[in-house]
């Protein structure tokens, strides 16, 4: 019997995949194994030509997919890379973080109080008075309030990322409403939601709680994420590689890994003053893979438009996923 037709999925996903190869310093014998793939079917070369425009879209970043494990397995060995790059350059300490965060950061310090404030698309790299190092993201606010027997940061809104110098004498405690994050000398992140916080540890050990159950307190180790509510049991996971992939905003970046389509265009919707809308329920659930800058949506979206073959429509305002037009 000959063999069964490829579907069209099958071959963009085979395509992306290869993207993902070619850009990898492939050896001799991943190009043969390549060229064979190419010439085996006509729109072999259709469709790679298609994922690599894609590719080129993304900015140094990883091709955008649906289904392809290897592509995934791509983004993940960036995520490591990045990770270690990251714990290079930050043990350098506040010497260079100065020079990064020095000028651009918006503070107000009051009767010994610190505030520390982004707007829509903003974030911050800002040296904190203890040696500490913290990440503000995008629409957040800390107000910073150093001790010599305690350091307390009240996350007022948003996200920050902390890498917290070590003083056993001084505890690091942020507060996001009813809960509590503590730390020694570690790096940890918090997100503030309405019913609590998510807690993500990338160095070291923080204990994590509810002032309205503190008997619930867990201990959270590099690698593990939380979502501590006011007022119930606390579920963690630990996903190393998760964790670095929603920090990718330190370095103004968002990392899919097999990402419903609703969910990146959440955290595009973070960054950008254009919405981007999806019009066709249908696609929100698709999985993507891949990079961008957050403040690259158009990008974003054309790499969607020719991963899941769907038209899109850019307008002043916003930007629409699986209609023609963007016109109100």
């Amino acid at each position: 019997m000959p063999p069964k037709p490829q579907t069209e999925s099958l071959v963009e996903a085979q395509a992306s995949a290869w993207v993902a190869r070619m850009y990898a310093q492939p050896d001799d014998a991943v190009r043969a194994e390549f060229l064979a793939w190419h010439d085996a079917d006509a729109r072999h070369a259709g469709a790679y030509l298609r994922a690599e425009a894609a590719w080129i879209l993304l900015d140094r970043a990883q091709v955008l997919t649906h289904g392809s494990g290897l592509a995934g397995r791509e983004v993940a060995a960036q995520l490591k890379r990045r990770k270690a790059e990251r714990t290079r350059r930050y043990v350098l300490g506040g010497a260079m973080a100065a020079s990064v965060a020095g000028a651009a950061a918006v503070g107000v310090t009051l009767l010994g109080r610190v505030t520390l404030e982004t707007g829509h698309g903003e974030l911050r790299n800002v040296p904190l008075e203890d040696r500490s190092m913290a990440a503000v993201n995008t629409d957040s606010r800390i107000d910073v309030a150093m001790k010599d027997d305690m350091r307390h940061v009240d996350l007022v809104k948003g996200e920050a990322w902390f890498q917290v110098a070590k003083n056993p004498d001084a505890p690091f405690v942020v507060t996001a409403g009813d809960i509590r994050v503590r730390a020694v000398g570690t790096a940890f992140s918090v997100r503030r939601h309405d019913g609590g916080a998510d807690v993500l540890v990338t160095e070291g050990v923080v204990e994590a709680w509810s002032i309205k159950d503190p008997s619930r307190r867990v201990t959270l180790t590099a690698g593990a994420e939380a979502f501590v509510p006011a007022q119930d049991a606390i579920q963690s996971t630990h996903h190393p590689e998760e964790v670095e992939r929603k920090l990718a905003w330190r370095d103004r970046q968002v990392m899919l890994n097999s990402t419903a389509l609703s969910e990146a265009v959440a955290e595009f919707n973070r960054y950008n003053d254009r919405e981007i809308i999806i019009a066709d329920p249908a696609l929100r659930s698709a999985e993507l893979v891949g990079g961008f800058q957050v403040d690259q949506p158009e990008s974003f979206v054309r790499a969607v438009q020719v991963a899941l073959d769907v038209p899109v429509s850019i307008g002043e305002d916003r930007i629409i996923i699986g209609t023609v037009s963007a016109a109100r």
